[in-house]
C-alpha cells in the first residue's frame, strides 16, 4: 500500500498540469468568493443574507476544477496506456483504487483548506464595509464560531467528495471527456431541473438527492430549519454518491481488462 501510494503521489506531482489546475481551483474559489463578498450588501437589520455562505460561493466554481483534476488522474492513464503499467506493478487493483483515492483526497483537502479559509478571511475583511455589522445582526466572522467552522470544514470535505465521485466515474467510463461531462451533468442538471419543475414536493426531493444542492447545504449558517436537508445529512448524500461511484469503478477495474 505504501509503495502504491508513493507511486500515485509521484505521478500526480510530476505532471505540472495538476499543480496549475489546483492553483486555478484555489484562485477561482478565492476570486469568486471575493467578488460576491464585495458586491453583496446588508442595508438593514435582519436582511436575511448568509454572510458565511456568500463568502464561500467560490466553492461552486472551484469544484469544477477539482473534478477535472480527479478525472485526469485516471483518464490520462487510460489514454496513454500507463494504466497497464500501474496494474502490472500493483496487481491488487483495489489497492490501486485505494491509493489513488487517498492521494487525491489529501491533495484536494490541502488545496481546499487554503481556498476555504482564504475565502472566509477575505469575506471577514470586506463584508463589514458592506453592511454585515453587529448593528444589522452580524457578528465578526470567525472559525471559533461553531457554525462557521462547520461551514468551512464541510466545504473542504465537499470538495474532497466531489473529487472521489469524479475519480469513480472516470474509472467507470475510462474517458476524460466523457467523465467530465457526466460529473458536470450530475452537479448542475439537478438544480436546473428543480427550476423547471413546479411541484414543491418534487423540488424538495430533487434538492435532497442532488449532490451539489444537498452537499452545499453544509455552508448554510442561518435558516437551517428551512433547508430541504440538514447540513451534515446533505454532505452524507454526496458521500453516498462518491461511495457508489467508487464501488462501481473499483468493480470495473477488477473485472475487465485494462
Amino acid at each position: 500500500m505504501r509503495y502504491a501510494g508513493r507511486a500515485e503521489w509521484t505521478k500526480l506531482r510530476t505532471d505540472t498540469s495538476n499543480a496549475w489546475l489546483l492553483f486555478g481551483a484555489v484562485a477561482l474559489t478565492l476570486a469568486v468568493g471575493a467578488a460576491v463578498a464585495m458586491t453583496s450588501r446588508c442595508d438593514a437589520l435582519g436582511c436575511g443574507e448568509d454572510a458565511t455562505k456568500l463568502s464561500l460561493t467560490g466553492v461552486m466554481v472551484g469544484q469544477v476544477v477539482v473534478a477535472i483534476v480527479a478525472v485526469l488522474m485516471v483518464g490520462n492513464e487510460y489514454s496513454t496506456g500507463m494504466m497497464q503499467s500501474t496494474v502490472a506493478a500493483v496487481p491488487r487493483r483495489l489497492t490501486v483504487l485505494f491509493s489513488k483515492a487517498v492521494v487525491l483526497s489529501g491533495v484536494i483537502v490541502a488545496a481546499g483548506a487554503v481556498a476555504v479559509v482564504g475565502s472566509l478571511l477575505i469575506g471577514g475583511m470586506v463584508q463589514p464595509g458592506r453592511g454585515f455589522t453587529e448593528a444589522h445582526g452580524y457578528e465578526a466572522m470567525s472559525l471559533a464560531d461553531s457554525v462557521t467552522l462547520r461551514a468551512a470544514a464541510g466545504s473542504v470535505l465537499y470538495l474532497a467528495l466531489i473529487g472521489l465521485l469524479s475519480l469513480g466515474i472516470a474509472l467507470i467510463v475510462r474517458s476524460s471527456a466523457t467523465a467530465i461531462g457526466i460529473v458536470l451533468g450530475l452537479l448542475f442538471f439537478f438544480p436546473i431541473l428543480t427550476q423547471v419543475i413546479t411541484d414543491p414536493d418534487w423540488q424538495r426531493l430533487l434538492q435532497q438527492i442532488a449532490p451539489m444542492t444537498a452537499g452545499l447545504s453544509v455552508q448554510t449558517t442561518i435558516g437551517i430549519d428551512r433547508l430541504p436537508i440538514g447540513p451534515w445529512e446533505g454532505l452524507g448524500v454526496v458521500a453516498l454518491w462518491a461511495t457508489g461511484a467508487l464501488a462501481v469503478g473499483g468493480a470495473m477495474l477488477r473485472l475487465r481488462d485494462v
